[in-house]
């Protein structure tokens, strides 16, 4: 099995070793294409109004000075030889992808471009309570689990137009209580903020960020999982059209367009 490896959190980061030792659980083919520096929120970005440098950083190994989508792109169509990969991994990521989190994470965004390009593909991550540089997720809890749930949901298989979304908890391997296929949830509070600061010349700026509140999530939902210590695999996919609202607005708005 051909397996392509990539993430958000760039070419160095220790999630990307981690994924490494998942992948080679599973074969001895890995190719590996990353960004050149961190891309966390740069969701499905695809650069265009700037040339993409590649450096080459070991065997079957890259960095890209792009984002997730142009690593699983250029990896694709331009830098694998031969026959394509049979999966594409993103991740492990610092921190969870969770709820509308989704949206904005470049590691999901990994996974939903190698989808694109016809390529079953997982992203996954390992949460955190914290964000501060000397807190060191747990990253032996997705290299313990990981293997075996790749391997599983290889054998099930999924939908071509799907994704699976593997979250591990913010818990040592020993203290994980199970795995539940859960749906994608919504916070109860908007943890999304900014700084705003002055520059030594006097100068407003922003500096965005999350807060660490915690929301009160519904059952069978990633959140839910998450804060009960339970591996998360939810499977997406980008078909964002919220069909109630399609078949209440069809007779109401449906036919000959209005006139002011």
């Amino acid at each position: 099995m051909r397996i392509l490896l990539t993430n958000d959190d760039g070419i160095n980061a220790e999630g990307l070793v981690s994924l490494e030792k998942i992948a080679r659980a599973l074969s001895d083919d890995i190719w590996i294409v990353a960004p050149e520096y961190e891309q966390s929120g740069a969701s499905r970005a695809l650069t265009l109004a700037d040339p993409l440098r590649v450096r080459k950083v070991g065997h079957q190994k890259w960095a890209v000075d792009g984002t997730p989508t142009d690593c699983v792109m250029l990896a694709s169509r331009e830098l694998i030889e031969g026959v394509q990969p049979d999966l594409v991994l993103s991740g492990v990521n610092r921190g969870q992808n969770i709820a509308e989190d989704v949206t904005l994470s470049g590691t999901v965004a990994g996974a939903i471009e190698g989808m694109a390009l016809g390529i079953p593909s997982i992203a996954l991550s390992q949460s955190m309570l914290a964000f501060h540089d000397e807190v060191i997720p747990f990253w032996e809890t997705a290299e313990a689990y990981g293997p075996g749930i790749v391997r599983r949901l290889i054998e099930l298989g999924w939908p071509k137009d799907v994704i699976m979304n593997v979250n591990f908890p913010s818990r040592p391997p020993e203290e994980v209580t199970e795995v539940e296929v859960t749906r994608q949830g919504f916070r109860d509070t908007h943890i999304r903020n900014f700084d705003k600061r002055i520059d030594p010349r006097g100068r407003n700026y922003y500096w965005m960020g999350f807060s660490g509140q915690l929301s009160n999530p519904a059952e069978g939902t990633d959140l839910k999982a998450i804060y009960g210590g339970k591996i998360s695999v939810t499977p997406l996919h980008i078909d964002l059209t919220h069909m109630e609202t399609v078949h209440k607005m069809k007779g109401a708005l449906g036919g000959s367009p209005p006139r002011t």
